[in-house]
Order: structure tokens, then C-alpha cells, then sequence
């Protein structure tokens, strides 16, 4: 990992702790704002220990651009989770074969950048 990169994912990881320590659940009640907090935290370290080890530029790029989408959909909307999506279901290919790979490649190609590691970690 380069410097910079090195720079700006501690930048990120720092500013993911603060922004947790000074949450605030929407509801307002102390129970959920610490659960809030509390999975805010253990999301940003399972997904930074996961991805530590990780050396290719392209995805450090992709890791970074994922972290940010996260942090601000999540201060935008006031939810520390990631925002659902809803896809068509892959009923629409017959059987497998061409048309099943191609809707199925379509399927992963539209997922939002911010939810390419929830999915692994859930």
C-alpha cells in the first residue's frame, strides 16, 4: 500500500470513529443510539481487518470509493446501514444458458458501490 493510500484509509477509519462517538439514533432513545454506535464500530472493523491485507491498487481505489459512498449515504439519510436496494428477481432466463449469464452479470454490474462488501460480511 502506498503512503497516500496508507494516509487516506486511517483518515477514513478515523473519521468512521468519530463520526459513531458522536451518533445519534433517529428515534432518539439511549438504547438505540448505542446500539448504533456500537454496530457502526464493529462494521468499520470487520470490513478494515478484512480488507488490511489487500495490496492491488485498483481495489484499495475501490475499497476507499465504497467507504465513502457508505459515510455519506449513511450522514445524508441518518441510518448507519446500508441503504437496501431491490432488484428484479433473476426469474426472467428460462433455464441456464446464455441468457441466465447475461442477466446474471447485469444483476452484479447495477449493485450499488456501497453495498459490494455488505453482502460478504453478512
Amino acid at each position: 500500500m502506498t503512503p497516500v493510500a496508507r494516509r487516506e484509509v486511517l483518515g477514513l477509519y478515523r473519521r468512521i470513529l468519530r463520526i459513531a462517538a458522536k451518533w445519534q439514533a433517529a428515534s432518539g432513545q439511549l438504547e438505540d443510539t448505542l446500539g448504533e454506535q456500537r454496530d457502526i464500530v464493529q462494521e468499520a472493523r470487520t470490513l478494515f481487518r478484512k480488507n488490511k491485507d489487500l495490496t492491488e491498487p485498483e481495489l484499495i481505489k475501490q475499497c476507499i470509493e465504497e467507504c465513502k459512498a457508505r459515510i455519506e449515504i449513511g450522514l445524508h439519510y441518518r441510518i448507519p446501514y446500508p441503504r437496501p436496494i431491490h432488484l428484479p428477481p433473476m426469474g426472467l432466463a428460462q433455464q441456464p444458458g446464455r441468457a441466465f449469464r447475461r442477466q446474471e452479470k447485469l444483476r452484479k454490474l447495477s449493485k450499488p458501490v456501497y453495498l459490494k462488501s455488505h453482502d460478504e460480511i453478512s
